[in-house]
């Protein structure tokens, strides 16, 4: 499974093939069907795997937060999270996170369930966060948690570890997010300037 997940994140649905999961396993190809009676078994197993590791792993972050953390760092550490496990820590994650919207419909039942479950922490997230008065009145929740989580999802294309570090990405993404859903600082007000004794 270990070897399916990186060979997916690294060459996608069509062109991951048997032979190369059982190279990267040290396996001889046909010992896979003694597991998996075919590859899209095998691929589908990746992909759900992926967003529940996902989905785990972002909901033991936030519980592990403090309980006056602020709606808007609870948001900034899921965005940590996303990023770091789908890029630096689970080829699971980042094969489905890639790969989402490749495999058939016929394979996605479970992960579309497990992504719906993933989706539903972002929600209750933003949520809590429009309700503290922490993002912006014009915007609307679901539009802003589709365009924060697909500019999250598609820094796994065009993300090249030679160039930046998780650290910088993940730092530019927060500054992105918290500016773009933070209300606007109202101007402070000018003070009237005294008038001189005469």
């Amino acid at each position: 499974m270990d070897a399916t997940a990186h060979v997916l994140s690294t060459k996608g649905f069509a062109g991951t093939r048997l032979t190369d999961v059982a190279k990267h396993a040290e396996l001889q190809a046909p010992a896979i069907y003694y597991y998996f009676a075919s590859r899209e078994d095998l691929i589908e197993e990746a992909m759900f795997r992926g967003i529940n590791d996902l989905r785990d792993h972002l909901q033991r972050a936030l519980d592990a937060l403090p309980t006056d953390t602020t709606p808007m760092d609870r948001i900034l550490t899921a965005a940590e999270v996303h990023l770091r496990h789908g890029l630096d820590l689970s080829d699971y994650a980042r094969a489905s996170i890639r790969n989402s919207g490749q495999i058939p419909d016929r394979l996605r039942a479970r992960q579309k369930k497990e992504l719906t479950a993933y989706h539903r922490i972002w929600q209750r997230l933003i949520a809590a966060a429009a309700a503290d008065g922490q993002i912006r009145g014009d915007l609307d929740p679901k539009i802003a948690q589709s365009l924060i989580l697909g500019a999250l999802n598609w820094s796994a294309e065009w993300w090249d570890p030679r160039r930046n570090s998780v650290d910088t990405l993940v730092t530019n993404a927060q500054a992105f997010i918290r500016h773009s859903l933070a209300p606007a600082a109202k101007p402070a007000r000018r003070r009237a300037k005294g008038r001189a004794a005469g």
